[in-house]
């Protein structure tokens, strides 16, 4: 099977299966919105609302020094294996530096399987930037990141760097600028270390036409999800500690679901996407990936709050938000959240709450009501934006991903009418969705259908029967994207061939930190996330 230009996986698969699998389960029948108030009425919704609503939690966050979790012990092992904090810990302590790290994950990149498809480019400046960190930590004023490398999802912009969006339109762009969350990380010690595949401008087919396929680690003839894949399979393969995805239906949490790894999709709003390639504006976020929650916890602060430019920017991490589980009142989903997966993954799932009940938190049944109406115009939204973005190059169409390509020609075809209609039900959804969780703290829903899909076939199985795979992928995803609730996606063990599967943890707006809180305990009784693919 010959392999793309940067070594990406090749397979023979038709334009019609990814144009069907792609928009399984996304495009509902268009219908007058008799479920919405009359023009007339005192509260018929606009789609302004419901950025409102997020922007009156967002006053609500601290404005205090961020409250930074404690270095854990030195541990043993290779470099390339250990998470932030311990990093950070063996920097601390003087048994490793930034130079001797930077090193170590080079040589990784160089001979593991993703370092071929997940990678696409290093980042100059890499070493220069690691002496500096080693003589700061050496003379005591180590930053708050300082040393830590990170991946780029390549719609996201690293000064000097090649950034292509995944796509053959882009040509050899190079960034002149670092988008605002490179540059916050970039002030916080952090380097930059390699670009990381994408999907085509975040949406196409597993399959980039430009770069080849990212096959998972954990089975090379299986995805990885998309469509911060390169972020999830250099991860999972111990390439870099810490990669930035985005997400806009799922694209976070889903190769985090698959990989074995941990996603957070925050809040909306609250990572500016400023030097961010849009594929939504409506529905972006941007956030980080690592091992585990606590990694999360500790790059968060630093990437948070708005930067004067995104316009939907707003809002602080507030680290005191999160909890001890005693106490904590988790709800518990049914109905949409479990049809459509495997008996594994919810086998899994509720293991996961047996822990968190064991350790003091209450169950409580949730009903969130009917979600497939909001989930199609999610997509809805997000088909119609593409389309509305790709205009200009509309005339270059037959050179775009089959994916990309199908999901454009459906957005031409919504009306004013849908398009207008998705945006103006989402104030009414959110406040659905927050009166279902009113009497809970978080909401903890099983994360994927099933385990990760054929590059093939592009099918997922759930037990025992294949099913499109955007028919699976993003069911319990997408919701959050629309309502710009944090979700936060870990791994809670494995699925019957052996591959990761997940659960979702959901906050309030602007409760980003306890989903990490609680996703921290978890992952301190048990040992999913520690789990690695071979090699």
């Amino acid at each position: 099977m010959p392999a793309g230009p940067f070594g990406g996986r090749r397979v023979t698969v038709s334009d019609a299966l990814i144009a069907r699998t792609i928009l399984a389960g996304t495009v509902g029948e268009a219908a007058p919105a008799r479920d919405l108030p009359s023009s007339w009425e005192r509260d018929a919704p606009e789609p302004a609302h419901a950025e409102r609503r997020l922007r009156q939690a967002a006053e609500a966050t601290g404005e205090g020094a961020p409250v930074m979790p404690p270095l854990p012990a030195v541990e043993d092992g290779p470099l390339h294996g250990l998470g932030i904090g311990a990093l950070q810990a063996a920097f601390a302590a003087g048994t490793t530096d930034p130079v001797a790290l930077l090193a170590a994950l080079q040589a990784r990149i160089d001979r593991h399987p993703s370092g071929r498809d997940a990678v696409l480019a290093p980042v100059p400046g890499a070493r220069d930037a690691a002496e500096a960190s080693a003589r700061r930590i050496r003379a005591g004023e180590a930053r708050p990141l300082d040393g830590i490398p990170f991946g780029i999802k390549d719609i996201i912009d690293c000064a000097g760097a090649p950034v292509t969006c995944g796509s053959r339109l882009t040509g050899d762009r190079v960034a002149a600028a670092d988008a605002t969350v490179v540059a916050r990380l970039r002030a916080a010690g952090a380097i930059p270390l390699a670009m990381l595949a994408t999907t085509e401008f975040a949406c196409g087919s597993a399959h980039n036409p430009r770069y080849g396929a990212v096959a998972n680690p954990w089975d090379r003839t299986r995805w990885t999800g998309g469509s911060s894949t390169g972020s999830g399979a250099a991860l999972a393969a111990r390439l870099m500690p810490l990669a930035l995805g985005t997400d806009t239906g799922g694209s976070i949490r889903v190769p985090a679901a698959w990989c074995g790894i941990t996603g957070l999709k925050p809040t909306r709003g609250l990572v500016p996407r400023t030097g961010v390639a849009p594929l939504s504006w409506t529905l972006d976020h941007v956030g980080p990936m690592a091992r585990s929650a606590a990694d999360l916890a500790r790059v968060m602060p630093w990437i948070a709050g708005p930067d004067g430019a995104d316009p939907h920017a707003a809002g602080r991490y507030d680290a005191t938000r999160a909890r001890d589980l005693p106490g904590l009142r988790v709800g518990v989903p049914e109905g949409w959240f479990t049809a459509m997966q495997d008996d594994a993954v919810l086998a899994a799932w509720e293991a996961m709450l047996r822990v968190l009940e064991r350790h003091g938190a209450r169950l409580v049944p949730v009903d969130l009501g009917p979600v497939a109406t909001a989930h199609q115009d999610g997509y809805t939204i997000v088909m119609a934006e593409l389309a509305a973005l790709q205009e200009p190059d509309f005339d270059r169409a037959a050179a775009l991903d089959p994916g990309t390509r199908a999901r454009l020609e459906q957005g031409r075809l919504f009306t004013a009418a849908d398009y207008l209609r998705a945006l103006r039900r989402r104030p009414v959804v959110l406040a659905q969705v927050l009166d279902a969780l009113a009497d809970v703290d978080v909401l903890v829903t099983p994360g994927l259908g099933g385990e990760a899909p054929s590059l093939d076939t592009l099918t997922v199985a759930v037990n025992g029967a294949a099913h499109p795979l955007q028919a699976v992928l993003p069911r319990n995803t997408m919701l959050f994207d629309y309502t710009g609730l944090p979700a936060l996606m870990l791994p809670t063990g494995f699925g019957r061939n052996g591959l990761p599967v997940a659960a979702q943890v959901v906050g309030k707006p602007y409760d980003d930190a306890l989903c990490l809180g609680l996703g921290a305990v978890f992952q301190r009784e048990t040992g999913h996330h520690l789990a690695a693919p071979p090699g």
